[in-house]
């Protein structure tokens, strides 16, 4: 039971646990070529794993403290490797924490508008009811208004229902029968 719920968190985190374990060896990893590299040159300021394990952390959250820095070559290439890992890992890490913010933020938009076309289109029929049963009162400029009116519902019920064709190159939606040429652009749809 405990290890189906960890596998589940898990799965549902493995876009910022990738990141964070990638760190986390890099951090190790460089931290250990540094004090290899580093640690029986003279002059140097790594000469300790913990100092190496150190420099690796502030060197791959791009800190650089300055209190420790390699004095060779390879060290010097180790910390450009390290530094460009951090970066890369910075931004692979925020970018995943944007996305799943975005997408909360869609579904709650989401949840929040759903019934929206639903009430519109029920307080649009209940308007166009009114028109109707004075429709011998209203003037050609409010006839027109109705006409409008009972076009853009039809679109709005229409796109609704699941029976919508749309054309590939150009984009015209087409409701319940789907044609075998676009009526927009012509493009064959079958």
């Amino acid at each position: 039971m405990k290890s189906a719920r960890f596998n589940k968190l898990l799965q549902a985190n493995i876009d910022v646990i990738i990141p964070v374990v990638l760190t986390a060896i890099v951090i190790l990893l460089g931290g250990f070529a540094e004090y290899l590299v580093e640690n029986k040159q003279p002059g140097a300021s790594i000469t300790t794993l913990g100092n190496a394990i150190w420099w690796a952390v502030i060197t791959i959250t791009t800190v650089g403290y300055g209190d420790y820095t390699p004095i060779s070559y390879l060290g010097r290439i180790i910390g450009a490797i390290v530094m460009f890992f951090g970066i890369g890992i910075v931004v692979t890490l925020v970018s995943a924490i944007s996305q799943r913010r975005v997408l909360r933020a869609q579904a709650r938009l989401k949840s929040l508008t759903e019934d929206k076309p639903r009430v519109l289109a029920y307080e649009t029929k209940a308007t166009i009811k009114d028109k109707i049963e004075g429709i011998e009162k209203l003037t050609e400029e409010d006839f027109d208004g109705l006409v409008i009116m009972m076009k853009n519902l039809r679109l709005t019920l229409l796109e609704e229902s699941k029976d919508v064709y749309k054309c590939t190159r150009c984009g015209s939606n087409y409701y319940h029968n789907k044609p075998k040429f676009c009526s927009n652009c012509g493009f064959a749809l079958t």
